[in-house]
Order: structure tokens, then C-alpha cells, then sequence
């Protein structure tokens, strides 16, 4: 197994710059606790901005509706006024109208009874007509036989036999009169059939028709309160909707004070944020000043570690290259394939077989060295971990939350840590961070870096993460 050898740091100048140094790395520490109750606030403040944002759009979204009902309500509200004096007058004429109505269909019942009367009559006249008919037919046979009485006279009967021509021609006419007053009243007896059965139809439609003008009366009646309690609800919503108006033009300049006065907190915030990531590279680098200047602090036997292992790998990869098992471009080489069916996503670069082969012998020991220690991982400029150590590289499973967390090989850390771990040339790098340990709790990390160089060339870092 790879043991590194230690770097030995300066003979300490004096117990003054050991102070020192564990000063900045308590600067540090005290920076980055800072820093994170800046990004919750950070975070709180732009989950405020959010609601009050929102909020403010839903406000704007009330005004503008309050105001469509405003308007809407105005013209409901002369619509039903329209309505309504519409309903009544046409009560009115309805009402007006009802006694002619009445008087119609009370003529067209009476009409039926009328009819019947007349029909009788006609009946009466029908008989008289035929009992003269008869009448006329006896007078005929009458005339007749005086005819045939006169002819036996002879001379004696010829004034006799005059008359009683006479006599018969006046039945012959008396019965043609008949037959055709008979058949007259026969005919207009039919008439006054038909006009009798279309009069009791008549005077069933002019009942329906009185019951119809009722309903329509008492309906128009109904609309007509209907339309009053419409009109004194709108009136009613119009008055709540301006209370709404004027609540909201008194409430929106203080919304609108209160949500600047959040911008301008969450402004400020940003900017502390970014001052306190400028202290911590500062604090950085007074760290690594004390240490090159012989300062002494816990964490020198993790530098002198992360440097020596730090160099071990860069030789490793030289002699990979020399000897044919890889390029210096491919090495080098930052495009990154996605691997399919990943979540989180993993990567493949054309260096990762080479990194699963070679890194584990370098980066598995440091978990000897101190039991404080989380991970040791060698990374390229851009924060590419090709090869995590065994525990944190396991096969993915159907639960991204568990492979976040135990499969971390092949994953692209380009966070500020990562990042700087990555592209940091500096003899060494310590950085003071908050791991996300889920659940809102975080832990305080220490990660310390040394540069990756082969063959003259940096090619990233070897990161050592280890709790306080």
C-alpha cells in the first residue's frame, strides 16, 4: 500500500506566528459559520421577495378584477334598471288590457249559448216549414178531387172547376216554396252547427287565454321583484367593490414601502455575502502564509499528507503516460459523456478507467491517518471526481436521494470548494465549509487541497475532507 512521504513544514519562527495560524483558521471557521447564517438569510430573504412579489401580483390581479366589477356591476345594474321598467310597463299594459280581454272571451263563451238558441229556433221553423208543406200537399189533393167533382157537373161546375185550379196551382207553389225554405234551413241549420262546435272551441281558448293572462300577470309580477332584488344587489356589490378600491389604495403604498424595504435588506445581504466569500479567501490565505512561514497548527500533518499524496498521483499519471496506458491529451481531456439511466447524473471522461485503476491505491490510506477524515478524492481542474473512495461508490440504485449519497464517483463537484480545489495552484488549500448533512443540519468540514502536476502541467487537486 502507498505511503506517502511527510512533508516537513518550517521550524516555527516563534510561538506568536503558531497563534497566528490558529487564529486564521479560527477566523475561518468563525467566517464560514458567518457565511452560512448569510445564505439562510439570503435564502430567507428571497423566499420573502418571492411572496411578497406574488403577493403583489395577486393584489394588482384584485385591483384589476375589482375594477372589472366595478364595471360590470355599473352596467348589470342599468341593465336591470332597463329591465325593470320594461317588466313594468308591460304589466301595466298587461293589466289594462285584462278587462277587454275578459270581456272578449266572456262575449265568445256567451256566443255558444246563442248558438244553441238559435238552433232551436231554426228546429221550430224547420217544423212550421213542413207541417205548411203538408198542408200544401192536402190542398193538392183537395183541388183535385173539386176538379174532378167539377168535371162531372158539366156547365154547372165550370166556375167551380176555375177555382180549384186555381186552388191547385197556389199548393203546387205553396210546396215548391216549402222545399226550398227547407232546404235553405237545413243548410243554415249545418252553418250554425259548425259555428256552434268552433264557439265552444272559441270559448275554451278564451278561458285559457284568461288563465294564461293571469300567470303571465302573476310570472311578470315575480320577474318584476326579481329584477328590484338584482338591481339592490348590485348596488350592494358596487359599494363593497369601492371599499375593496379605496382598502387597496390605502394598503398599496405601505405594501409597496415594505416590499422595497425587503429588496433592499436582501441587496445588502448579497453583498455581505460576497465580502464574507472575499474574508474567506483571505482567511485562506493568511492560513497558508502562517504555515510557509514554519506557523504550526492542527492541520499539519493533513498538508503534509494531501502534498505528498498529492505528488505521488501526479508521478503515477506521468509514468501512465510514458509508459503507453494514456495520453497526455486524453489525460488532459475535459469533455465529459453523460452515462445513460444516472440520477444524479455520473460522467465518463476518457481518463476515468485510468483513475479507477491507479487512484484507490493513493487515496484509501488516509482513513488511517486520522479518524476524523470523510473522504480523500483527487479531482481535475474543473472538479471532476472520476474515482471516489470505495464506501462512496457504490452501483446506483432506483432511489436518487441514496445514490446522491453513496454513489459519488463519476460526478462533476464544481461548487466553490470543488472548484477551487480543482483549479488551485497554491502549495495547498485549506477550506473551511458547511456539509449539507440533510434535514437543515449542517456540519462544519475542513477541505484541504495540494495540486495535481504531471509532467509540468497541473491537472487538478487531491482533496482531503475532514470534520473539526
Amino acid at each position: 500500500m502507498f505511503q506517502p512521504t511527510a512533508f516537513s513544514p518550517a521550524p516555527a519562527a516563534s510561538p506568536q506566528l503558531d497563534g497566528m495560524a490558529a487564529d486564521a483558521v479560527t477566523l475561518g471557521r468563525e467566517i464560514v459559520e458567518i457565511a452560512g447564517f448569510l445564505d439562510a438569510a439570503d435564502s430567507l430573504a428571497g423566499d420573502q421577495l418571492r411572496r411578497l412579489r406574488s403577493a403583489r401580483t395577486a393584489a394588482d390581479a384584485v385591483a384589476r378584477g375589482n375594477a372589472r366589477v366595478i364595471a360590470t356591476i355599473e352596467g348589470l345594474s342599468a341593465s336591470a334598471k332597463t329591465t325593470q321598467d320594461l317588466v313594468e310597463a308591460t304589466v301595466a299594459r298587461l293589466r289594462e288590457a285584462a278587462p277587454r280581454t275578459a270581456a272578449v272571451a266572456g262575449w265568445v263563451q256567451s256566443v255558444d249559448g246563442r248558438m244553441a238558441g238559435v238552433e232551436r229556433i231554426l228546429a221550430a221553423v224547420q217544423a212550421s216549414n213542413s207541417g205548411i208543406g203538408s198542408i200544401a200537399a192536402q190542398v193538392n189533393i183537395l183541388a183535385i178531387n173539386a176538379k174532378i167533382e167539377a168535371a162531372r157537373a158539366g156547365d154547372a161546375g165550370r166556375g167551380f172547376a176555375v177555382v180549384a185550379e186555381a186552388i191547385n196551382d197556389l199548393s203546387r207553389k205553396t210546396s215548391t216554396a216549402a222545399a226550398t225554405i227547407g232546404d235553405a234551413i237545413s243548410g243554415l241549420a249545418q252553418i250554425i252547427e259548425t259555428l256552434r262546435h268552433e264557439a265552444e272551441g272559441t270559448a275554451i281558448t278564451a278561458g285559457a287565454v284568461l288563465e294564461g293572462t293571469r300567470q303571465t300577470d302573476s310570472s311578470l309580477g315575480e320577474m318584476s321583484r326579481s329584477v328590484q332584488h338584482t338591481r339592490a344587489a348590485a348596488e350592494e356589490i358596487s359599494t363593497r367593490a369601492a371599499e375593496v378600491r379605496g382598502a387597496d389604495q390605502l394598503f398599496r403604498p405601505h405594501f409597496d414601502e415594505v416590499l422595497q424595504g425587503v429588496e433592499a435588506q436582501a441587496a445588502d445581504v448579497q453583498d455581505l455575502r460576497a465580502r464574507m466569500g472575499g474574508l474567506n479567501a483571505l482567511s485562506e490565505a493568511m492560513i497558508r502564509g502562517t504555515v510557509e512561514l514554519g506557523g504550526s497548527t492542527e492541520d499539519a500533518p493533513f498538508i503534509a499528507h494531501v502534498r505528498a499524496t498529492a505528488n505521488a498521483i501526479g508521478a503515477a499519471f506521468a509514468e501512465a503516460i510514458a509508459q503507453g496506458d494514456i495520453s497526455q491529451e486524453a489525460l488532459f481531456d475535459p469533455r465529459y459523456v453523460p452515462i445513460p439511466h444516472t440520477d444524479p447524473p455520473q460522467l465518463m471522461a476518457a481518463f476515468t478507467r485510468l483513475g479507477d485503476r491507479l487512484l484507490p491505491e493513493f487515496q484509501e490510506p488516509a482513513f488511517e491517518l486520522d479518524q476524523r477524515v470523510v473522504y480523500c478524492v483527487a479531482v481535475d481542474r474543473n472538479g471532476y471526481l472520476p474515482t471516489h473512495n470505495h464506501r462512496f461508490s457504490q452501483p446506483q440504485g432506483g432511489d436518487p436521494v441514496w445514490n446522491a449519497a453513496n454513489c459519488r464517483n463519476r460526478r462533476l463537484f464544481n461548487d466553490r470548494v470543488g472548484s477551487q480545489a480543482g483549479a488551485s495552484d497554491a502549495a495547498f488549500l485549506l477550506q473551511i465549509y458547511r456539509r449539507d448533512m440533510g434535514g437543515g443540519e449542517f456540519a462544519m468540514m475542513k477541505d484541504l487541497s495540494a495540486p495535481i502536476i504531471v509532467a509540468g502541467h497541473h491537472w487538478g487537486g487531491l482533496r482531503l475532507g475532514y470534520r473539526f
